[in-house]
């Protein structure tokens, strides 16, 4: 059953009551109660972090090399027991063009736990890499190769870029009511709402059975995703009066984009992502480290081109 707007503005009011009320009988309780939200809070504010990375490929639509980076992050939940569906997110795929090749980039991330579990078994590795395959192929309607490998690199691309792609993923947040169970808090919940459920978030979900029998529960954003275009652009290293290396400079051309406010810039020391109005997308990885902080842009309204100057670090 929804709650209206009205309803969740009385129960949140209802809950703090209750709070103030803890706060004034028993403040050792409440003292430990919020040491303990703000530490979990904290760490479910805590980016993804790599964990490996592993090279396949596309089969169809197009071929094309895959990179797969499977990341550890709090935010997503562990399994709740061995015959439970296994929670897993993934981001959104990158299309990366340099020089040499073409390729792209997709992050997918687990519990922590389930990672380390499976870290010095080679089978449960292998499980988690085949389920992450699956997933990718149902999810984004592609069609992989099975075979792998692992590279010696923990990540393809930069974390910075990793983080930003997978932290735009909604994960659940947490029944109170779970949370408070073993402590004075318990009846603050059913106090709170008569039906007896606490505030929570539902995700949708896709269970999918791999061959070993067990579950992938994948936790997905809401958003509607729009097919974007990699626009036309031209990179170069500027050289100074003795030839030394200066700065990067990178013209994309916007067709359509009338506004340097439609444009969305992001730029690491070693990569750079450019948005523009749900149109356009482009990232690139940078032949050399930038100076992020003197990297200026600006936009040619007449020529829709957008011009970037990153000083070389």
């Amino acid at each position: 059953m929804k709650t209206s707007a009205k309803g969740l503005l009385t129960q949140m009011t209802q809950f703090w009551n209750l709070l103030d009320d803890l706060a004034e009988s028993d403040p050792e309780c409440y003292k430990n109660f919020i040491q303990h939200e703000l530490k979990e809070r904290k760490e479910l504010c805590a980016g993804p972090e790599p964990q490996l990375c592993l090279q396949t490929r596309i089969l169809e639509p197009k071929e094309k090399i895959l990179f797969i980076n499977l990341c550890q992050w709090k935010r997503i939940p562990a399994p709740q027991s061995a015959t439970h569906p296994v929670p897993l997110t993934v981001g959104r795929p990158e299309d990366i063009s340099e020089t040499s090749d073409d390729y792209t980039v997709i992050n997918v991330a687990y519990n922590p736990e389930v990672l380390q579990a499976a870290e010095k078994d080679q089978e449960k590795k292998d499980q988690l890499i085949r389920m992450a395959i699956g997933c990718i192929e149902e999810k984004l309607q592609l069609t992989l190769s099975h075979s792998y490998h692992i590279t010696t690199f923990k990540i393809k691309g930069s974390i910075q870029r990793m983080r930003q792609n997978l932290m735009g993923i909604q994960a659940d947040f947490t029944d109170l009511r779970q949370k408070m169970r073993k402590g004075k808090l318990m009846n603050i919940c059913s106090t709170v709402s008569n039906s007896g459920d606490c505030l929570q978030l539902s995700l949708p979900k896709d269970q999918v059975l791999s061959k070993t029998g067990c579950l992938i529960e994948e936790i997905s954003s809401t958003e509607t995703q729009v097919e974007m275009k990699i626009p036309a652009y031209e990179l170069k290293i500027v050289n100074d009066q003795n030839e030394k290396p200066l700065k990067i400079e990178l013209k994309v051309e916007l067709p359509g984009i009338n506004s340097a406010s439609l444009c969305d810039l992001s730029v690491s020391k070693d990569d750079l992502l450019i948005e523009a109005s749900e149109k356009y997308r482009l990232h690139v990885n940078l032949p050399e480290s930038v100076n992020t902080e003197m990297t200026t842009a600006k936009f040619i309204k007449e020529k829709s081109l957008l011009i970037i100057a990153m000083p070389l670090a």
